[in-house]
């Protein structure tokens, strides 16, 4: 991030702002965006995952000020620039980081490069990528085309292992793995699968083995893309997972459930909640609503859409939901 960049647009925000008619609106855009101007020429080098600067008069009084500045290093990288002149802040990037995300290797691979990712969410971070000295095929004939032939097989198999041994060691210990997702031009994706030596913890992870062109960075978003179905079924099967043991419990464990407005605030403000569950059909509203109750006392919530049977009958039940931690009266 590039903080003269940041500084010269806000200098000319501020431009603009002379400009606005209400003395009052632009005595706050002025001030706030002194504030951030300020702050930018005092700091030498941004922060590694960015900045994110807040500054207005946030007071709900009319003729009242209550200004403030708020100046902070975001908890993973923003990965966008956006500047706003509003009446209230954008926080819905930040919102999403704070979402619990779910974890998928990717690998890409072919016998002259592999690249090896993680799929956080919705974003892509490249690990590693590796080129092999593998040589190309030859079409010639004879004892030392069959002899060329066995050196190269045993230089791949010996890059083959080279990758195993790679996504052994970014993917064995990761927390939240969810899967792994493979692909890459022609059959060396099966031939690594089949000769590199994979350990078998991972290799029961491998959820889908896609055919792509390329084996660089651009392929591992072509993998993620043509894998959506995939990656749709595992969120649905966890979905079902969790309905299930929510109506198991409701049908077996009343007293360790609650469901409906009224009795899920209740256990939310007893501390009692284990895990909350949200309709996707709520407003946006009420979601923010309860996810920021859950906050206050770190449980964790599910977003439940209605594609599932089971979907469709949590929403006939009010679409809000918990999961207890303790019994309450």
């Amino acid at each position: 991030m590039d903080l003269n960049l940041i500084t010269r647009q806000l200098e000319a925000e501020k431009s603009t702002a002379a400009n606005i008619k209400s003395t009052a609106t632009r005595k706050n855009v002025e001030s706030a965006l002194d504030s951030l101007i300020r702050y930018c020429k005092q700091t030498r080098f941004a922060p590694k995952h960015g900045v994110c600067l807040f500054s207005g008069n946030v007071s709900q009084i009319e003729g009242q000020d209550n200004f403030i500045v708020e100046i902070f290093e975001p908890p993973e990288e923003l990965g966008m620039r956006l500047y706003r002149c509003d009446q209230t802040f954008v926080l819905d990037p930040l919102f999403e980081m704070l979402e619990v995300k779910e974890l998928y290797g990717l690998l890409v691979i072919e016998r002259k490069e592999a690249t090896i990712g993680i799929l956080i969410g919705k974003k892509i971070k490249v690990l590693k990528h590796i080129n092999s000295f593998v040589p190309g095929k030859v079409k010639a004939g004879g004892q030392s085309a069959q002899r060329f032939h066995r050196i190269t097989e045993g230089l791949a198999k010996d890059f083959y292992r080279k990758i195993a041994d790679i996504v052994k060691t970014e993917f064995f210990a990761l927390k939240g793995l969810k899967g792994i997702l493979v692909g890459g031009p022609g059959p060396t994706k099966e031939d690594f699968l089949k000769e590199g030596n994979l350990v078998t913890a991972l290799k029961d992870k491998v959820l889908a083995v896609k055919d792509i062109g390329y084996a660089d960075e651009h392929g591992l978003e072509l993998l993620v893309e043509s894998s959506q179905d995939v990656l749709a079924d595992q969120d649905i099967v966890r979905e079902q997972k969790i309905l299930e043991n929510f109506f198991n419990m409701l049908g077996k464990q009343k007293d360790k459930t609650a469901y409906g407005k009224e009795e899920v605030e209740k256990a939310l403000n007893y501390g009692a909640v284990d895990l909350l569950l949200l309709s996707k059909k709520l407003t946006k509203e009420e979601i923010r609503k309860y996810e920021q109750l859950a906050e206050q006392t770190s449980v964790k919530t599910e977003l439940i859409s209605v594609d599932l049977d089971e979907g469709r009958q949590f929403w006939n039940l009010g679409g809000i939901g918990a999961i207890l931690r303790f019994k309450i009266a």
